[in-house]
């Protein structure tokens, strides 16, 4: 859905980070004639991640599609779709761990869902929002078209996400926090928390934010007409967005520099536009973007 006439911006008063990262998703349509696999619950957070023993059903896998367990410097959301070979059913895992060809699968499964639904629910653990949708896709920053669909990003939510007793750090469409919110959500604007849409006002341009780079450019209009979602936490002082595995290397050979870092062009484009974003106050089930006359065109329906 793009923002609204209709919207009702309020500050979110988001600061520069130290980093600019990417959270990866892994995406996969699966055929019929895969092997089936089992599917596990994870047997940590950190390492580990592969020796669970709490089944949650099986998937149609190929055998060579390998994900690693994290390490003590590494544990990644990996957040996964699956569309099943009835085109329809969308299973979801957090945090997608497969450490031998061939093995188990293991991850959170959530409910499965129809990819033609709402879109909301799936594998992002801090707000129960999909693995899918709001992915930034392969082609999306490096082609000549826009990106026609809400983003979503994780920040730090020691920083900047709000708990209270009487707002328990989420809002619609997310339908959770993060089990730690309590003691580490220590933002101090209530508005902003998991589930909240943020966007940037049509006041500003990207002749005022003096953006450099063409993938800061296409960001500004995704983030101007449909706005982004906050699904997870960043753990850390960086600004991160969702990403289809594989757009980190794309990015790299159609630019000639890396997505993530702590400085150059790109990493102060990025700043820009997230110190221009807004929270959309009014964005509710039945007034998606802030109600009245969208922004831009919707996007066509699912093609098959």
């Amino acid at each position: 859905m793009p923002i609204g006439s209709n919207v009702r911006y309020v500050p979110a008063n988001i600061q520069k980070a130290e980093w600019v990262l990417a959270d990866v998703e892994y995406l996969y349509k699966l055929k019929a004639n895969n092997p089936i696999r089992s599917v596990y619950v994870p047997g940590a957070w950190g390492p580990g991640r592969c020796t669970g023993t709490l089944a949650q059903g099986t998937l149609p896998l190929p055998d060579n599609l390998i994900v690693p367990d994290a390490t003590k410097y590494s544990t990644p959301n990996n957040p996964a779709a699956f569309l099943l070979p009835d085109g329809k059913t969308l299973v979801q895992l957090n945090p997608f761990t497969r450490c031998t060809a061939g093995g188990n699968v293991y991850g959170w499964r959530t409910e499965d869902v129809s990819i033609y639904g709402d879109g909301l629910r799936g594998g992002h653990g801090g707000s129960g929002l999909s693995s899918i949708g709001g992915s930034i896709r392969l082609g999306e920053l490096t082609g000549t078209r826009p990106i026609r669909h809400a983003l979503k990003i994780n920040l730090w939510a020691n920083k900047y996400l709000h708990y209270s007793s009487s707002n328990p750090g989420y809002r619609w469409p997310a339908d959770r926090a993060d089990s730690y919110a309590a003691q580490q959500y220590k933002g101090t604007n209530p508005k902003l928390v998991m589930g909240t849409l943020l966007a940037i006002p049509p006041n500003v341009t990207k002749a005022s934010l003096g953006l450099q780079t063409p993938a800061g450019r296409k960001l500004f209009h995704a983030l101007q007409n449909y706005g982004a979602y906050v699904v997870d936490d960043s753990a850390g002082d960086a600004h991160y967005l969702s990403v289809e595995k594989g757009v980190l290397e794309e990015f790299r050979a159609t630019y000639g520099y890396d997505f993530c870092g702590t400085s150059g062009t790109f990493y102060n484009d990025f700043m820009k536009i997230f110190k221009a974003l807004h929270i959309v106050d009014n964005n509710e089930p039945n007034n998606v973007g802030g109600g009245g006359t969208p922004r831009v065109r919707m996007a066509p329906p699912i093609g098959n």
